[in-house]
């Protein structure tokens, strides 16, 4: 008989009632089974009598037989089906709650890669809806590395979430090996080699920039302590739920444990729009324009860098020689692009920030190519630019493909430059300075007056 068994798990009967309750062995189980189970959960008051104990979920045990229940109120529904497990126990399944697949080991291709376990905030959501997919096909990590995805999600998008399971396990990926669902970040972000953290409120009307700081801070603090808890000691951390500079900085602030440099906030889809215009204005495809930096933070004060980039190798400056087109039209049109967006089509940039973080994450673990660079807001300490060394701010970096990355050095910072850079800079200080109850600093204010967040991006 063979070793794997996985479960997959509908939760529509779990907003009525419901217990789970999973055993474990002690052997480690192969990874060549798709294991889709929900972890964490969470029931309302109305539902405090059955409470849902917490899955254990270590490296070297993982829960191998689970056994599903519903609850109808005061009646338990009879089991419709009873199986004996691999050392001889009795488990039960209950209509959909439980599927058995029998998988051998054999199946697992000998040149895979070990496990890798990315795990993702917000991930009911529409940003997710696109990026979920690249992540499971190969398209981000390669075609010899199996994946399992953990999943965070609310109390108000379980539903959601479990569609978005749905849909992942009907794409039949053979890479992706295991799909864990949850509303506890301790038990999501639990062993994550990678965490992408998407999930954040949105702005309401009339919310000031400090009370969306606030607000989104808590959250950021909580999945800071979590990662520090429970994450792999080496986790890649992305943030993208904004204002994602300062979130990234408040979650690495609570997040001691993991080493600084692994905290980066998302700038790379404003690379990407800077590299759109430029080839647009140049007459060229998207690919021969390199050396594109984002300076600052992910703000209508960021910096797209016209300085330092090329196409075909030349220097922008010599390819497109209107000055003020570079230094106001091109400048403002990367700044605003989101807000633009929003307005021709009535919706935020889901799908081409999904492509950016893959982008993003990609250029961590291929080798960056030779003379080239790429945009991430990372940690300031010890930066070659000045820069005040407590910040998240985007600056020019290029990997050797191993998930580490250093911040390319000497390049030219001309009096525009360093203008727009101070101001960017700026801001983020008055940023920290805002949340610093939340990174553990005293004597902290809050004097943001304007809303400088890309408008309509969450």
């Amino acid at each position: 008989m063979a070793e794997a068994v996985a479960l997959s798990m509908s939760m529509g009967s779990y907003l009525k009632n419901s217990s789970l309750q999973a055993t474990e062995c002690s052997r480690q189980e192969p990874s060549s089974s798709l294991r889709s189970k929900f972890l964490g959960c969470k029931l309302t008051a109305s539902q405090a009598s059955l409470q849902l104990p917490s899955i254990k979920h270590t490296r070297r045990q993982r829960p191998c037989v689970i056994q599903c229940s519903v609850v109808q109120q005061s009646q338990v529904q009879a089991p419709d089906s009873v199986f004996i497990t691999p050392d001889g126990r009795r488990a039960e399944c209950y209509g959909v709650f439980c599927t058995i697949y029998d998988l051998n080991e054999v199946e697992k291709p000998k040149s895979w890669k070990k496990l890798l376990r990315v795990a993702v905030s917000g991930a009911a959501g529409t940003i997710s809806n696109h990026l979920l997919f690249k992540i499971a096909s190969g398209e981000v990590f390669g075609p010899d590395q199996p994946i399992a995805l953990n999943l965070l999600g609310s109390e108000r998008s379980r539903n959601a979430l479990e569609g978005v399971a749905m849909e992942l396990e009907d794409s039949l990926y053979p890479l992706l090996r295991e799909l864990n669902l949850g509303i506890d970040s301790y038990e999501v972000f639990r062993d994550a080699d990678w965490a992408l953290l998407i999930g954040a409120k949105p702005r309401g009307p009339g919310m000031e920039r400090a009370d969306l700081l606030d607000i989104n801070g808590k959250i950021f603090a909580e999945q800071g302590k979590a990662l520090n808890a429970v994450a792999s000691e080496n986790v890649k951390v992305l943030v993208v739920g904004n204002p994602c500079n300062t979130n990234a900085l408040i979650c690495m602030k609570n997040a001691p444990r993991i080493p600084k440099k692994n905290f980066h906030a998302l700038t790379r889809l404003d690379e990407n729009r800077a590299k759109c215009q430029l080839a647009l204005k140049a007459g060229v495809f998207y690919d021969n324009v390199s050396n594109v930096t984002i300076w600052g933070n992910h703000s209508t004060t960021q910096v797209p860098d016209f300085v330092n980039a090329k196409i075909h190798g030349k220097p922008v400056t010599e390819v497109i020689k209107d000055k003020k087109w570079l230094e106001e039209e091109f400048t403002e049109t990367v700044q605003k692009r989101g807000g633009a967006l929003i307005k021709k089509w009535g919706r935020s940039s889901a799908a081409s920030t999904a492509v950016s973080i893959a982008d993003a994450m990609k250029s961590l673990v291929t080798p960056t190519r030779e003379g080239d660079w790429f945009s991430s807001a990372v940690y300031t300490e010890g930066n070659p630019y000045g820069i005040d060394n407590d910040l998240i701010f985007s600056m020019p970096c290029r990997s050797k493909g191993d998930g580490d990355y250093e911040i390319v050095p000497d390049l030219q910072i001309n009096e525009w430059l360093a203008t727009r850079i101070k101001k960017s800079e700026e801001e983020l200080i008055s940023e920290r300075s805002c949340v610093a109850h939340l990174i553990g600093q005293d004597n902290g204010y809050c004097d943001l007056t304007e809303d400088t967040r890309l408008p309509g991006e969450q």
